[in-house]
């Protein structure tokens, strides 16, 4: 109530102007009797009526709070413009920024006589009617003094008194996760990018064309895998180090069939190569003779006639890339159940186990001395190929930067693949074989004697053994094989 004026509610119209001075008093006299300023006070209005006196007018103000050093009060000279104002001027005036000793204004335009003892007055400003209102904030408990209280200052991301977080770990944290998220892509990048280069690569030929009375799909996914006596990218000198021969062309040394029926164990099925059965459009002849009259198209066609099954895959091997596929992964371990020594193969192992390199396993897989001659040597090749594809797959390898790049490098380089099939397809075929696969030789109805010498016949176990085939179901034990080879189980 008795609070002076706040800023926002005086007059606007009237601007507040300088404290009166000595030099205007006379201007600012009583106006005379009868003119519209001179009012006595019963006439005036109640707008217009000034506002009573502050109590604290004339007082020196401070902030709230304990003083260390209170200022004595202002002496009387100090307010005598105060005391000047008239009854009816309601305009703030700020205080004098100089006065003489004597309270009296020095004139305008002049300043004051430093002689006669001036000296600036040391009073403070009247404090605000607002900033008087407000209240000390109080401090929170287990606060410091920084921040209002004794517990130290608290810590980004602490708002009770728990315990302080720790943003330096959580940094390290979250760049430490940063870091491996970008080497994890950088990783799964890279090894795609590298799955695609290396398919581009891969030697590729037509072999599972469409033809007239081609078997519809099968149950289970059919693999052909073909290895040839070619050697048109062998050196002399790499012909007399593997003992390969001087034979021209490229003959169908292996004929192996991967069968994986649905939800089952693989099956590696070796196909003699003395089969004698028909081949379209050259008659009866061994099955291993298809080859060299039509290439891989025609070994296709004469095996899907023979079993009935459609083939999913084809892939070739010859002699110039098989050695270096052994060495790349670091040799296979093989035991053996007698010595070995075949001049004619380059070959003289010992028994036992043993690791053998690329020129030595390549001599083991081809080997006929035997008492069965190629159905002995057969069994070898399917024990050999199922000890390679669990070394290839082995931690070994896989995990060894040093092993995997050459033993693919190698492995693309070997090997010739249908139009169709990727290194994904490759790779699903070595893990199919890396485990125990089921090994069998297909059954025939024994030797006979043909226009191509001595020949196996094509019996009624050899139709029975394929339609389980054809029907994707296991094949019962007493159709498959007996023979061991030489290389233990």
């Amino acid at each position: 109530m008795n609070e002076p004026d706040p800023p926002m509610m005086r007059r606007r119209d009237v601007p507040p102007g300088p404290a009166p001075r000595a030099g205007d008093r006379a201007r600012h006299a009583a106006p005379p009797p009868g003119s519209p300023q001179h009012r006595s006070p019963q006439h005036r209005s109640p707008q217009h009526r000034p506002p009573p006196p502050h109590p604290d007018a004339g007082r020196t103000r401070q902030a709230p709070g304990p003083r260390r050093n209170p200022v004595p009060p202002a002496p009387p000279e100090a307010t005598a413009h105060l005391r000047d104002r008239r009854d009816d001027d309601t305009r703030y005036r700020p205080p004098l920024a100089w006065s003489d000793a004597s309270g009296s204004a020095s004139p305008a335009g002049s300043r004051p006589d430093h002689r006669q003892g001036y000296a600036p007055p040391q009073r403070p400003e009247p404090v605000p009617a607002a900033d008087r209102l407000r209240r000390p904030v109080p401090q929170r408990a287990g606060s410091s003094a920084r921040d209002g209280g004794p517990g130290g200052p608290r810590r980004p991301g602490s708002r009770s008194g728990g315990p302080p977080a720790k943003p330096r770990r959580r940094r390290r944290r979250l760049r430490l996760g940063r870091l491996m998220l970008v080497t994890l892509l950088v990783l799964v990048v890279g090894s795609i990018g590298l799955v695609f280069y290396y398919d581009s690569k891969l030697h590729r030929t037509d072999a599972l064309t469409s033809y007239a009375g081609r078997p519809a799909d099968t149950p289970g996914t059919n693999w052909l895998i073909v290895g040839t006596d070619s050697r048109a990218e062998l050196s002399d000198a790499e012909r007399a180090e593997l003992s390969t021969g001087d034979s021209d062309g490229s003959r169908t040394d292996t004929i192996m069939m991967v069968y994986k029926p649905p939800g089952e164990d693989a099956m590696l099925i070796s196909i003699p190569r003395d089969l004698y059965v028909p081949i379209p459009g050259q008659g009866s002849h061994k099955i291993n003779a298809a080859f060299n009259f039509g290439g891989p198209q025609l070994l296709v066609q004469t095996v899907e006639q023979l079993t009935g099954a459609r083939i999913d895959h084809y892939v070739e091997i010859g002699f110039g890339g098989f050695d270096q596929v052994v060495d790349a992964v670091g040799g296979v371990n093989i035991c053996l159940d007698q010595p070995l020594n075949d001049p004619k193969a380059g070959l003289n192992l010992p028994a036992g186990c043993q690791d053998l390199n690329g020129q030595e396993a390549l001599g083991l897989v081809r080997t006929r001395a035997f008492p069965n001659a190629d159905l002995e040597r057969i069994e070898n090749q399917r024990k050999f190929l199922s000890a390679l594809m669990a070394k290839a797959t082995s931690p070994e390898v896989l995990l060894n930067p040093f092993r995997l790049i050459p033993f693919v490098n190698s492995a693309v380089d070997a090997v010739t693949v249908d139009e169709g099939d990727h290194l994904w397809n490759l790779a699903g075929l070595a893990w199919s074989l890396r485990g125990d696969p089921i090994t069998t030789t297909t059954p025939t109805g024994g030797s006979e004697y043909t226009s191509d010498g001595d020949s196996l016949a094509v019996g009624d176990n050899t139709e029975q053994f394929f339609t389980y085939i054809r029907q994707g179901a296991p094949v019962p034990e007493d159709l498959l094989s007996t023979q061991t080879g030489v290389i233990g189980g």
